[in-house]
């Protein structure tokens, strides 16, 4: 079943085209690669795709969580992640001054049932809610080994653990599509080890299809079973990443010299 359709998408920025007729589709389950050189259009693809930016031509087709096509084109962000996609970002967005827990609390209210109504006068049906919500971001949390920190300010975690707090708020909008921006940015190699096996684990638990961005190219080349390489803003190869890795045009876009990648 295919859940995401990108279809001949461009964004012109002062009359630079940042990205030019760009296409995918996303299959459900799927883990797919998007990579290039710095500046190659990849970050913009994953903000037209999750409404931070509208393209200038073209359209974007994602299935909500009842599998039903809608045109997301030109949907805020917000409307989006109540269809079923969360993303995160290449620079840690959490919200540094609330607890951990509270950070994946927060993500749970993007599907909260009661009304404003509940919420002035605390109603029992605001408090159950609460509750419950209360219950998952822990046992959220629980899953991600940070269920001992929930009390602590997400600022003061670790960078490496911020980065999961970050993945554990994206999956706590309960999405169907993760976008992973960069994810294993400022990593060291263990932190980069672990983290593979952490998508390699959510994407099997919460049953998700991810798109990730990364300039790890070991790290896509491992986990990922599909690649798409962007190249000012234009895409030059699509393939496996045995594909990918003996492609001259990706050798020259990312090393400048026929030495290829290693897969």
């Amino acid at each position: 079943m295919t859940v995401l359709r990108v279809k001949d998408i461009s964004i012109l920025f002062g009359g630079l085209k940042a990205v030019s007729n760009f296409n995918m589709t996303l299959e459900e389950g799927e883990l797919l690669g998007l990579i290039g050189p710095n500046g190659a259009g990849k970050t913009t693809v994953f903000n037209m795709i999750t409404g931070v930016y509208h393209p200038t031509s073209g359209e974007i087709e994602f299935a909500d969580k009842n599998g039903k096509f809608q045109n997301t084109t030109h949907m805020k962000p917000f409307q989006i992640t109540q269809m079923g996609m969360a993303r995160t970002f290449q620079n840690i967005r959490l919200f540094k001054d609330l607890t951990v827990l509270d950070n994946i609390r927060i993500a749970y209210h993007s599907n909260v049932k009661y009304k404003t109504f509940d919420a002035v006068f605390r109603t029992p049906a605001f408090f159950k809610e609460e509750a419950e919500i209360t219950k998952k971001a822990i046992e959220l949390l629980e899953i991600f080994n940070l269920g001992h920190k929930q009390a602590e300010l997400a600022k003061n975690l670790p960078y490496g653990e911020q980065r999961k707090l970050e993945i554990a708020r994206a999956l706590a909008t309960q999405p169907k599509l993760l976008l992973l921006d960069e994810p294993a940015a400022g990593m060291n190699p263990q932190e980069t080890q672990d983290l593979t096996q952490l998508i390699r684990f959510i994407r099997e638990k919460f049953n998700l299809t991810i798109l990730l961005i990364e300039h790890d190219v070991s790290l896509v080349m491992g986990i990922c079973e599909r690649i798409i390489v962007l190249d000012y803003g234009q895409t030059i190869a699509e393939g496996t990443p045995a594909q990918i890795s003996q492609d001259p045009r990706v050798i020259k876009a990312y090393l400048g010299e026929e030495v290829g990648l290693h897969a």
